[in-house]
């Protein structure tokens, strides 16, 4: 391997992730470039997430990319770049928890899915109140162990 050849984590089976933009505040930061992307985050269980963690971290820690190669619903491949992670753990198994640079014609937008998947029960303003004060503390420590 390369110093410049990016890292590649593989979805082997199952169907492709679906990819939601990014609602953290301090997500928008991570993308810069002249292609038309969004930053959106999406959620893979594996068996590992402690080793893919590792892989990231250590590829980032040499300069070089990670890409997310998954199949496509016609069967072709996909890459797009990680630019972030988060492992977790439901009772299933591992989770890794993506923040990736995405074209905006892979995003799902909150409109596309029925309402239910992001309702909480509460009205829209005590959920724009909530996110007035999250935006204005910022990012936790939790949220950026990701970086390098």
């Amino acid at each position: 391997m390369t110093y410049s050849e990016p890292e590649k984590i593989t979805i082997i089976e199952g169907p492709p992730p679906e990819f939601r933009l990014a609602q953290d505040v301090w997500s928008m930061s991570m993308w810069e470039g002249t292609l038309p992307r969004s930053v959106g985050v999406c959620q893979m269980r594996t068996f590992n997430a402690g080793a893919l963690m590792e892989r990231c971290h250590r590829a980032w820690g040499e300069g070089r990319p990670v890409l997310l190669d998954f199949p496509q619903m016609d069967g072709l491949r996909q890459k797009v770049e990680i630019l972030a992670a988060r492992p977790g753990r439901v009772e299933e198994g591992d989770l890794l928890n993506l923040w990736v640079a995405v074209p905006n014609g892979f995003i799902t937008r909150h409109d596309d899915l029925d309402g239910a998947a992001f309702d909480d029960g509460e009205s829209d303003e005590t959920d724009e109140a909530d996110e007035a004060d999250d935006a204005a503390e910022g990012p936790t420590d939790d949220d950026l162990s990701a970086f390098v």
